[in-house]
């Protein structure tokens, strides 16, 4: 198997993550419609854990709720140890 039909989907689902995160961000400066929580958890536990955490740090946002800076960070190192078990196991051969 080519290893762009896993690394194009990984990418674009942290693009989209760290899209929603910034555009949350946006709307709570500007005062507007805000992005429910549960599709930021969405987008990060479909492999977007990544881009979840870059949006945490780089935006500054959502930096006082600990359920985020923890449950991210987590599940970022839960999808890397199963990339990493995927790739060593032979899924993605």
């Amino acid at each position: 198997m080519n290893p762009l039909f896993v690394l194009i989907p990984l990418f674009m689902m942290n693009l989209l993550s760290f899209s929603l995160m910034a555009h949350d961000k946006r709307c709570a400066r500007q005062g507007r419609r805000r992005v429910p929580e549960k599709r930021l958890f969405l987008a990060a536990a479909c492999f977007g854990a990544l881009g979840g955490v870059l949006g945490i740090w780089l935006c500054r946002h959502k930096t006082r709720h600990w359920y985020f800076t923890l449950f991210f960070p987590l599940m970022l190192l839960l999808q890397a140890a199963l990339l990493l078990w995927g790739w060593t196991a032979g899924v993605f051969a």
